[in-house]
């Protein structure tokens, strides 16, 4: 894969070379020689195909991921979220020591420690890591989700962007079935206060414990408003809003 460096900019297919616009801008790659039939039904493409059978499946365990949390996510994500947690899902995956090549699946990877370490910390949102927006230590109550920030002072204990004047946090306790995609997602009220000097203790508590036979998963999300005339706007759309999965059980 090349990029294209030209005034002229190129989508489709010339000779050998397909012209395309990608994220990273206008890119060029040359045609494959090997037609779609013969990638699935040459034995010599077994590797091939058994690897993009584990690919799709990671490409649609963290679809469901996602869907599962659209609440916490549709502010708090960037371009990129799909295919990094398609990237984790596949080392997620690789955690399956039981199933064939091929057949390795997220949800047994999961029931391994090592696997929910991989998903473990991931966040959603590459442009606001939790670990820069939040300056201060939490603790998750795992039977109840609860996530509780003790000592909390705005202007020590966060990265605040320009032009911020309030803070969100809230959190989220997901049981998710990878496996069937039944979902339960339990939110917390949303405690929202102004960035200044003041102190207090923050206490998330979802509403209830989801139900499922699934894998526990906790969030943590902080969003940033600006106030004008007593209205609070979301900040330059959320693209300065950190949400996190935090513990994986």
């Amino acid at each position: 894969m090349a990029k294209l460096k030209s005034l002229i900019k190129i989508e489709g297919t010339l000779d050998d070379l397909t012209f395309y616009k990608g994220k990273d801008g206008f890119l060029v790659k040359t045609k494959s020689g090997v037609s779609a039939n013969r990638i699935k039904n040459d034995p010599a493409f077994a590797r091939t195909r058994e690897n993009g059978t584990e690919f799709g499946h990671c490409a649609t365990s963290g679809k469901i991921l996602r869907r599962a949390i659209l609440n916490l996510l549709s502010d708090a994500k960037d371009g990129r979220v799909t295919s990094r947690l398609t990237k984790v899902m596949t080392l997620v995956k690789n955690q399956d020591l039981t199933s064939a090549r091929g057949q390795r699946q997220v949800p047994v990877g999961l029931t391994t420690n090592p696997g929910r370490d991989v998903l473990k910390g991931f966040d959603f949102n590459s442009n606001a890591l939790l670990s820069a927006v939040l300056l201060s230590d939490f603790s998750l109550n795992p039977a109840t989700g609860e996530i509780t920030i003790s000592d909390f002072t705005p202007n020590h204990n966060l990265g605040i962007p320009g032009g911020a004047t309030h803070v969100s946090f809230i959190s989220g306790f997901l049981n998710l079935d990878f496996v069937t995609g039944d979902k339960d997602l339990q939110l917390s009220p949303v405690q929202n206060m102004m960035i200044n000097a003041t102190t207090s203790n923050i206490i998330l508590t979802p509403a209830g414990v989801p139900a499922g036979t699934g894998n526990e998963l906790f969030f943590l999300k902080v969003a940033f408003f600006q106030e004008v005339n007593a209205v609070q706007y979301p900040l330059n759309n959320g693209a300065y809003n950190a949400l996190q999965l935090i513990e994986v059980l």
